[in-house]
């Protein structure tokens, strides 16, 4: 799938249960909202392609040779549908906010970023990635890729209006 392409209807996803929605999310986000991350977490801020209203989500920003990455492992989600429309977002860590530009990777160069997502975050997403793990053949990922959007993200700097003269 290319960046412009959308998931099919029954592309997969994994919604999460009482319990993450509940407990987990609230208390990630709230810490993170208070400036401390739960490894590498941050609040991700996009515009609703609908509606155009801020929709915030608590995600994991996965860091390779500098770069930054995020990867939705419940699969082709809102917030994934939202970055596709908009092209980029914001992460907020307390107080500091980063705006940000992403693009969609292509699934062929998924498997190593897969990877290092599941070495960092098995404990917490692994149930999520159904056969797969941190020691899966490139193959083995190759072949779960289209299920899991990954977003290379790239800072931009704020952008302040002028005050009026």
């Amino acid at each position: 799938m290319t960046a412009t392409q959308q998931p099919a209807p029954s592309a997969h996803v994994l919604k999460p249960g009482w319990f993450t929605i509940n407990v987990v999310n609230r208390a990630v986000a709230w810490m993170t909202r208070r400036g401390i991350s739960v490894w590498g977490s941050r609040v991700l801020a996009v515009r609703g392609r609908k509606s155009g209203e801020w929709r915030r989500t608590p995600v994991n920003v996965l860091t390779v040779d500098s770069v930054q990455y995020l990867i939705a492992p419940r699969g082709h989600v809102q917030w994934t549908h939202n970055m596709r429309a908009a092209g980029g977002g914001e992460l907020h860590l307390g107080r500091h906010v980063q705006p940000f530009t992403a693009v969609e990777i292509a699934d062929d160069d998924k498997p190593a970023l897969l990877r290092a997502y599941l070495v960092r975050w098995k404990a917490e997403v692994g149930v999520f990635f159904k056969g797969v793990g941190p020691d899966s053949t490139d193959a083995e990922l190759r072949a779960v890729a289209p299920r899991y959007p990954v977003f290379r993200i790239t800072p931009t700097p704020h952008v302040t209006s002028a005050p009026n003269a």
